[in-house]
């Protein structure tokens, strides 16, 4: 075979998203303002709530709604092993102690039954991962929380309004996912997303968050809140500001600085009108890697289709039977060397050196190990050709057969 040059994951830019930045760049106006406001609109429509906030990343995101839930120093957030170190660090920067959760066995999902053995009275949230794009198990997720609901100690009244422990998802793979007939964002308490360079639907870097809406709970008050949280604390922002005599404002806490700016929602605007045909797109590659391997014994694949659930096609996770992780990284140079870009989602945030401090051992997650010990993320993006996809899959099989003798 001749050899291609196979990048995992770029962004894909039409000459239409070009067009609006530069169109927003004329306009004068290049932070939050017009075009932020109408994206926000457009991702609450999309996901089918009645709210979305735009910010600067997903991270943020994450930690804004942990703020503005009163969740800090002296709180427990329960989050899985497996997953980037954002879900994790989110809640380290609001002084909440983190506890982590394995995985199930040949998971990629945190084992739900071991959630209940880490709830106590200073528990407040869990933070589930939608892990390339594939949600959750929402139902028993939930069905925990309300199990341990008489362990929940509310410290503020938006607390009381839940009762119970607060599920925030994660969902910086899973915009457009499905669970059970609803997107992704309708599903948790708050879902999290990611628009980083490398997702489906990107603004270079940002990110947003979505709610479903609650009988006890004022939505335009929340999205104020998360408002001041994103912008200083201050009473207005610039958008609002700019109207003939609205100059002055007032700081009412000194918070954070997140928000998104209309060159970023400029990108995103455009990136969601052509979304589904993206996701569509997403779907016919996975269908033919799932082609390429289904008669092949060695390769274990993340499903992405059932009967409950459709994902968001956001990475193609495969693991390698009866290898270890030196195997594994020789499998990934010899692809190198072939021009094909492959990755490892994750390495388990116990075997990082900021969680190694905080006193966490990978010993005690030997599912979430051994996930990672044999993982390959193929390339999966929308700028693949059908014939891109089967040079990928042909050399990754024939080098598999080369390594695992």
């Amino acid at each position: 075979m001749k050899k291609r040059e196979v990048p995992f994951s770029p962004p894909d830019i039409d000459s239409q998203e070009i067009e609006e930045v530069i169109e927003v760049l004329k306009s004068g106006w290049i932070t939050t303002g017009p075009q932020t406001k109408k994206f926000e609109k457009e991702i609450a429509d999309f996901i089918g709530t009645d709210m979305a906030v735009c910010l600067n990343s997903c991270t943020a995101a994450l930690e804004m709604t942990l703020r503005i839930l009163g969740i800090g120093e002296g709180d427990e957030v329960i989050v899985p092993s497996y997953t980037y170190t954002a879900t994790a660090a989110a809640v380290q920067h609001t002084g909440a102690k983190v506890q982590m959760i394995d995985t199930a066995l040949d998971s990629f999902e945190m084992d739900y039954d071991q959630i209940s053995s880490k709830i106590n009275q200073n528990t407040k949230a869990i933070i589930p991962v939608d892990v390339a794009g594939k949600p959750c198990d929402y139902d028993q997720i939930f069905k925990i929380v309300e199990k341990n609901k008489k362990l929940f100690k509310p410290s503020n009244n938006l607390q009381k309004q839940f009762n119970r422990m607060i599920v925030i998802a994660d969902g910086a793979h899973s915009f457009g996912a499905e669970y059970k007939g609803r997107k992704v964002g309708q599903v948790a308490d708050f879902t999290c997303f990611s628009f980083h360079a490398v997702k489906n639907l990107t603004t270079g870097e940002g990110g947003a968050v979505t709610w479903p809406s609650r009988k006890n709970i004022n939505n335009e008050e929340l999205y104020k809140q998360y408002m001041l949280f994103s912008l200083h604390g201050q009473s207005k922002d610039a958008l609002s500001k700019s109207k003939i005599g609205q100059w002055e404002y007032d700081i009412l806490e000194p918070l954070y600085k997140c928000n998104m700016t209309d060159i970023q929602a400029a990108i995103g605007r455009n990136q969601l009108k052509r979304y589904k045909s993206l996701l569509n797109r997403r779907r016919e590659i996975i269908s033919n890697y799932n082609k390429a391997f289904e008669s092949n014994d060695e390769i274990a694949i993340l499903k992405h289709q059932g009967k409950e659930f459709s994902s968001s096609g956001h990475l193609f996770l495969t693991r390698i039977k009866n290898i270890d992780s030196e195997q594994r990284n020789e499998i990934i140079e010899k692809m190198g060397e072939r021009g094909i870009s492959c990755n490892v989602h994750y390495k388990p945030l116990p075997m990082l050196t900021a969680y190694k401090n905080l006193g966490f051992e990978i010993e005690k997650f030997p599912n979430a190990y051994h996930q990672f010990k044999n993982e390959i993320s193929l390339p999966l993006h929308t700028r693949l050709t059908d014939e891109d996809v089967t040079y990928v899959a042909r050399n990754f099989v024939e080098i598999i057969n080369q390594v695992v003798k």
